[in-house]
């Protein structure tokens, strides 16, 4: 493989570069870099609490340097130490104490309860032949929702419902609110779904999945934008916002036309697994008779 050659950092990655995922982190799980193969090693995810998370990551050397590439990585699991350290609060009593409860969010969490095991879905994978199949391992995280866990992601593990989900996005097309409980400021979701990747960045083509970072079809804090859908040949309407899970759920807010949209498959993504966001997409927007008003 050959030796690592390291440079120091131009600069120590800011806010905003973690939220937007240049800051120089990589994942471990999709890439195999000698800094991917680093955190294999250290077992990064399988730290007792965040704290350890952040001792490991310490000892691993940047990808790149921070503002010049866009690489979807632990970036979301390092803002929920930071959370932990500002507030005082461990990441989930933040999460339900800030967001899930003011929220009436009643059935999200990073565990399920006993009383309501008797609804947790199932988990499945798509076979050799596209056929379903269980997974009885929970996509690799047996017995992670048991119980509270030690070292909570703030990059996935939280558990929800579709109804639960959609709470959450009508507030941030809401600019915040939801019947009549405000969380965050107008200002701050304009700046979440807001893109700030330069464009020389989504010249380079950066991306993961069938996410591909074009002009057009950008970044904001912790979401893609598709800021100016046109000029990225998509049909939903300017700045809206979206993610998907691994674990086959996804959501977007599009503002222009007034949408909220929220999907669970309980299938995990994988390559033969149908691209059913942006099919969804397509069906939605075919629909519409009157985009924009």
């Amino acid at each position: 493989m050959g030796r690592m050659i390291l440079a120091t950092p131009n600069h120590p990655p800011t806010m905003g570069e973690l939220m937007t995922h240049t800051a120089g982190f990589t994942y471990g799980l999709f890439g195999k870099t000698p800094v991917d193969q680093m955190m294999v090693e250290k077992r990064v995810f399988a730290s007792k609490n965040l704290q350890e998370f952040i001792d490991k990551m310490a000892t691993i050397p940047l990808l790149y340097q921070p503002g010049t590439k866009w690489v979807y990585s632990v970036s979301s699991d390092i803002q929920g130490y930071i959370v932990e350290k500002l507030s005082g609060q461990s990441l989930p009593d933040f999460v339900h104490d800030h967001i899930f409860s003011p929220l009436g969010m009643t059935d999200s969490g990073f565990y399920v309860p006993e009383d309501k095991r008797n609804r947790f879905a199932s988990l499945y994978v798509t076979g050799l032949h596209s056929q379903l199949l269980e997974d009885p391992t929970g996509g690799g995280l047996s017995g992670a929702f048991e119980s509270q866990p030690t070292m909570p992601m703030g990059g996935g593990g939280v558990v929800s419902t579709a109804a639960d989900y959609y709470r959450f996005a009508q507030m941030l097309l809401n600019k915040g609110e939801l019947g009549g409980t405000r969380i965050l400021s107008p200002s701050t979701v304009h700046l979440m779904m807001s893109n700030h990747i330069s464009l020389n960045l989504l010249n380079d083509g950066f991306g993961i999945g069938n996410f591909i970072m074009q002009p057009g079809d950008g970044w904001g804090y912790d979401g893609a934008v598709a800021f100016n859908p046109a000029e990225a040949g998509f049909s939903e309407g300017r700045d809206t916002y979206s993610w998907a899970g691994v674990a086959g759920t996804w959501f977007w807010v599009d503002p222009a036309n007034d949408i909220v949209f929220v999907g669970m498959t309980q299938r995990m993504m994988g390559p033969q697994s149908p691209d059913l966001e942006f099919e969804s997409r397509a069906l939605v927007y075919q629909a519409l008779v009157d985009p924009g008003k």
